[in-house]
């Protein structure tokens, strides 16, 4: 008689694609994986860094690294499910690298095939005479620990630019999910989009018309009930 599995598996495989950063030449990233507590790695890397990638000739001028993903993990609840994060580098004139973007995003819950745009930042000086020290001797803000981008804590008081993008592709599978009790089949799980929320927008604007139509008819008529 099988036993009933007391962890799930969450399996991935893909890559960084590309980047669009107009401004640069010659980038290279770095990733790694954040996750909660409950959550252990049992195959494949949890950070990597890429070739040096020259900006592309074409109108699109891309970075295209194809850096290829592949980690599987486990756990017991689905708390602190993995984030990775994206590193961005590039040499300034002094060649010395410099972070030219930081970004973060949620793996995908839902077997299948994925495409995420990772929007990219760097964190800015306090002040004009910080900025114009740090360009000047090239040392350039960054963060201590990459992985305060996957996390929300200090992040208010944090000054940051956007600056880029990066695409990732995901290949995810899911295993013993279902039996722990968790459905994340993409068929059950929908979060409404763009379309669906204007849809909704446009759809409630003649109600919200005519509710406000009889609510003057009724003021006219001397009544002072309240139309909801």
């Amino acid at each position: 008689m099988a036993s009933n599995p007391t962890v799930f598996l969450l399996m991935l495989s893909g890559q960084i694609e590309s980047g669009d950063f107009p401004e640069f030449e010659d980038l290279y990233l770095k990733y790694n994986f954040v996750f909660g507590p409950d959550w252990v790695i049992t195959s494949g890397l949890e950070e990597g860094i890429s070739q040096v990638s020259k900006k592309s000739k074409d109108g699109r001028q891309l970075f295209v690294w194809n850096f290829p993903l592949e980690v599987t993990f486990k756990s017991t609840n689905p708390h602190g499910w993995p984030q990775i994060v994206v590193s961005v580098y590039g040499l300034d004139h002094y060649g010395l690298a410099i972070v030219r973007g930081y970004g973060a995003v949620h793996i995908p819950i839902s077997p299948g095939r994925h495409q995420r745009i990772l929007p990219m930042f760097v964190p800015e000086s306090s002040s004009r005479f910080q900025k114009l020290t740090s360009w000047v001797l090239s040392r350039r803000p960054e963060f201590v620990d990459v992985n305060v981008v996957a996390r929300g804590e200090g992040r208010e008081v944090t000054r940051v630019r956007s600056q880029g993008h990066v695409k990732v592709t995901f290949n995810i599978i899911t295993r013993d999910m279902k039996k722990l009790g968790y459905d994340v089949a993409s068929s059950t799980v929908s979060v409404p989009g763009a379309d669906t929320a204007a849809a909704l927008a446009g759809a409630s604007a003649p109600a919200q018309g005519a509710a406000a139509a009889a609510q003057q008819t009724m003021e006219g008529e001397g009544v002072s009930e309240t139309v909801t």
